[in-house]
């Protein structure tokens, strides 16, 4: 494969435009654009940067184990500065704000919502109604903000993780959106654009309890766990609509509950995101997912650090 050809998919799975991407690589346009039209070809450490980050958006790096382990000791290192995430976050409105609007505008955007972040701004925090934009989107933001401010209340609560949550997030989610909300569904579906089974839905309520079993299983290793429970939900595939927003909602009470913060999985990693998630459910390798998830909820303590807090 030529380097045009990877600089191409790399371009395409990212979402960066040429000049973004010469950036990302630290170099001018016109150099970048030489190796565009092969002109000139990188020097050989470029070219190994190329050839790494080619690698990690096609899914086919492999994560060193001290990689993971140095990052998962990062995390454990601040945790050590929270008696409760959950209660840093309620009693702190700028962090709990910037939660919900991080957390609802790249999970809605994530599944297409066509919300800019000011946008959804303005409907969660001022309740605006955007004559510019479908009803439906902005319903969808006001409820994952609803779903949130459950979630955390829920924790609080200490609430167990259990079927019942993830169905009422459900019925939160696609309250005024959906007929079947807060209810598993009844026929079969696929998901669009992948080559993945999903399950029989006569087969889900048998899945999904085997799979809160998994969840409630003691572990020294949560972000391990959550990692499979979140690859195996998306998979299970147990509602009509809103998979992906109950899946991450889930991931996430799974992080608060062992006080971790909330895992920021953004959407311009959109791709990054779904390529792992992929590996992990059809070559059973979850290297390159868990690691995504490290460096996600590493974004979510620099909200409660106040650094990412505009």
């Amino acid at each position: 494969m030529t380097t045009h050809q990877k600089l191409e998919i790399i371009q395409k799975t990212l979402g960066l435009t040429q000049t973004k991407l010469a950036e990302k690589f630290g170099v001018s346009f016109a150099a970048f654009n030489n190796w565009w039209t092969g002109k000139s070809c990188p020097r050989p450490k470029m070219q190994s940067a190329i050839d790494e980050l080619f690698l990690e958006i096609t899914g086919q790096k492999i994560i060193p184990a001290n990689q993971l382990i140095a990052k998962k000791q990062i995390i454990e290192q601040k945790l050590q500065n929270y008696q409760s995430v959950v209660s840093e976050i309620l009693h702190n409105s700028d962090i709990r704000d910037q939660f919900i609007l991080q957390l609802t505008y790249h999970s809605n955007s994530i599944e297409g919502s066509t919300l800019t972040e000011p946008d959804t701004a303005a409907i969660l925090f001022d309740n605006t109604a955007l004559p510019n934009k479908s009803l439906t989107e902005q319903l969808e933001a006001k409820n994952h903000q609803t779903a949130l401010n459950y979630l955390f209340d829920y924790i609080t609560k200490r609430g167990k993780i259990n079927e019942r949550l993830i169905l009422k997030f459900h019925s939160i989610l696609m309250n005024g959106v959906h007929p079947d909300a807060g209810f598993y569904r009844r026929h079969g579906v696929r998901i669009v654009g992948v080559n993945l089974p999903t399950a029989n839905y006569m087969s889900i309520p048998k899945l999904m309890s085997s799979l809160m079993a998994d969840i409630n299983k003691p572990t020294q290793d949560i972000i391990a766990l959550a990692t499979n429970i979140h690859s195996h939900f998306e998979q299970i595939h147990p509602f009509s609509d809103g998979n992906g927003r109950v899946g991450r909602l889930l991931l996430n009470a799974m992080l608060l509950k062992a006080n971790f913060a909330p895992a920021i999985i953004r959407q311009e990693q959109k791709q990054l995101y779904y390529t792992y998630l992929y590996k992990a459910q059809t070559k059973n390798d979850h290297s390159q997912l868990e690691d995504f998830l490290c460096t996600a909820i590493l974004d979510g303590f620099k909200i409660l650090e106040r650094s990412d807090i505009r």
